[in-house]
């Protein structure tokens, strides 16, 4: 298996709930991808949560729990929501095909929301941080 995309939606949530994803396929893009099923799932207050619960589950079985970052998380929620209200695809690849930006120039885009480092900082990755610069929708 050479990437996440290779499984349905079902088998990469099914997977990724059982800790059994292997950790290489946990890249960005999938992080990108278990928001956007999320969001579809369960609206993006509640997206938002079970991202957020999914992903520290997951880090822990893995005994990578240093590997969580709270505000990178909840951002990216609230960045993959932004694009998914200017669109209405049905299919995560059709989605990041369209809004390439999420996938290659994602550091980029947290900068127009956040003046600060929010990758390193300790607090970061346990508190949800509100942007400084841009608020989210």
């Amino acid at each position: 298996m050479e990437s996440h995309l290779s499984l349905s939606d079902q088998k990469f949530i099914h997977k990724f709930k059982a800790a059994t994803l292997p950790p290489s396929l946990f890249n960005h893009e999938a992080h990108l991808r278990l928001a956007w099923l999320n969001i579809k799932r369960f609206g993006i207050k509640d997206g938002i949560v079970e991202t957020c619960q999914l992903i520290n589950a997951y880090v822990i079985a893995l005994d990578a729990e240093n590997k969580f970052n709270k505000t990178l998380t909840v951002a990216a929620t609230k960045a993959v929501y932004h694009f998914m209200l200017k669109s209405e695809l049905d299919s995560f690849e059709d989605f990041i095909d369209t809004f390439k930006r999420l996938k290659f120039n994602f550091k980029e885009l947290m900068a127009a929301h956040y003046s600060f480092d929010i990758y390193n900082s300790e607090f970061a990755k346990k508190n949800y941080l509100a942007p400084d610069l841009l608020p989210f929708d």
